[in-house]
């Protein structure tokens, strides 16, 4: 795929092979239970799959390089092998030995919560392979990333990081059309810095390259409809969904596709008028 190639937004849908991800953590370790996932999110409208191996909610561990290839390499190839080339794969890793291997069993693009910093080689091998790669903004490690973060004015700061992203996958060799930025909601965000994001979406867009949004069941909505439970969240998320799209977001990272599809062809409709 081509970043330059999206007109109306596409979906992406979640399958964390991992054990401990926040919200369904261990839910898709088994490849039948992840086949199964995969098909049904295909059939609820996602058009990328978005798989990771390791867990980067608040607090998380990081995972090595060889265990994230065990998880995710074997669901590659079963996925390849049941829906051919139809499935749209990214490999969600800040390791380049991961996306790598993730590449050569079939991944189509990468995305790097790090935007690159977790390791730099990240962005010699999306230069060299010429695949897409998604650079998001974070603020600190998974593991401390929510102890006390703080920011003078968010979405300034959130931008700067990312032209500094942009700029250093550009110099390195990853063309202008294989890169789409994140601004990284609830990575390293207090409740008012991901509101402030999320008023300011346009703000990304002006920027000159697709814009993902990744707000799927994250605890600032909880506090706001005063829910604990991620997955009561669904609703929440596809109003950021229908907001995103009408600030000309084009990409959006979910868990729940049904509901997320339904808001972003409404929102586009409207959009299009």
């Amino acid at each position: 795929m081509n970043f330059n190639d999206i007109t109306k937004p596409l979906i992406m849908g979640i399958l964390n092979v991992t054990p401990d991800s926040f919200s369904d953590g261990g839910n898709f370790t088994q490849i039948d239970s992840a086949l199964q996932h995969v098909e049904t999110m295909l059939a609820e409208g996602a058009d990328i799959i978005d798989i990771g191996g390791e867990s980067t909610r608040p607090g998380s561990d990081p995972v090595s390089p060889s265990e994230q290839i065990q998880r995710v390499l074997p669901v590659i190839q079963a996925i390849k092998t049941k829906f051919s080339n139809k499935v749209i794969i990214s490999i969600d890793t800040t390791s380049s030995t991961v996306a790598d291997a993730a590449l050569a069993s079939g991944a189509n693009l990468i995305n790097d919560v790090s935007g690159g910093e977790n390791d730099s080689a990240i962005l010699d091998l999306a230069a060299k392979k010429n695949v897409p790669i998604i650079l998001m903004h974070s603020k600190g490690a998974p593991k401390t990333m929510q102890d006390n973060p703080f920011y003078e004015d968010v979405v300034n700061e959130v931008i700067a990081s990312l032209k500094i992203k942009i700029t250093h996958a550009l110099e390195t060799g990853v063309k202008k059309e294989n890169i789409s930025i994140d601004p990284g909601i609830g990575f390293g965000k207090r409740k008012q810095d991901n509101l402030d994001l999320l008023a300011n979406l346009w703000q990304f867009v002006e920027l000159g390259y697709p814009v993902l949004l990744g707000t799927s069941r994250k605890r600032f909505m909880g506090s706001i409809c005063n829910v604990t439970e991620p997955s009561e969240l669904v609703t929440a998320t596809a109003v950021t969904t229908a907001l995103g799209v009408m600030a000309g977001v084009k990409i959006f990272r979910v868990h729940d596709v049904k509901e997320n599809r339904q808001a972003l062809d409404v929102a586009w409709s409207i959009k299009q008028r």
